[in-house]
């Protein structure tokens, strides 16, 4: 299976990275062909220019500025998303991402009001991320990256694809034997993705 990891993070020394590593070292020793696409090493600009957003729903020509990226996401059979949250959010460079590569006729199509999923060729998804605060926390705050993962970005895939959403929290206060565990449990979760 070929397979686009997205990592989002500008310290090749974070424990992030380290997930990184795991994520593509499992999959690669798991057989599967990995596009490991690091947004900050490859210098992805998130910014949607004005240029882009006028020509946004304009399928003839919206892919001008981010159409390697796009052609990434279109050859690959699933995608595993590597980031921290920061600010229960995605960190910018991957909300750019999908602001500038999920576009109108790349991962849906609009007509008559109608929005209509087309990432078919993504037949699985996953998330390795780690947040600073507790779970209880993320909760209060409603989960925005979760809940962004699990409804949003998975509706633009394959119907009924799998979802994997493995997530540390408390990073602020964690120990060196949770991240240990974390690094294992995500090594094994891509081993047999």
């Amino acid at each position: 299976m070929r397979v686009l990891v997205l990592f989002a993070h500008p310290v090749e020394t974070s424990f992030s990275a380290a997930l990184h590593q795991t994520t593509v070292a499992a999959l690669s020793a798991a057989g599967h062909a990995v596009d490991d696409c690091d947004l900050n090493a490859e210098g992805f600009n998130p910014v949607l220019s004005r240029e882009e957003r006028i020509a946004y729903h304009d399928v003839s020509v919206n892919r001008k500025h981010a159409g390697p990226y796009v052609d990434r996401l279109l050859a690959t059979d699933a995608l595993v998303l590597v980031h921290p949250v920061w600010n229960y959010g995605y960190p910018a460079i991957l909300k750019g991402f999908f602001d500038r590569v999920f576009l109108p006729g790349v991962s849906f199509t609009l007509a008559d009001g109608v929005l209509r999923p087309t990432l078919n060729n993504i037949r699985k998804l996953a998330a390795v991320t780690t947040y600073g605060g507790s779970r209880f926390r993320s909760i209060l705050m409603g989960d925005p990256p979760r809940r962004n993962f699990k409804r949003s970005l998975r509706l633009n895939i394959r119907p009924g694809a799998p979802a994997k959403y493995l997530a540390l929290y408390d990073m602020n206060r964690t120990t060196e034997a949770n991240c240990a565990a974390f690094l294992a449990k995500v090594k094994r979760a891509m081993q047999t993705f």
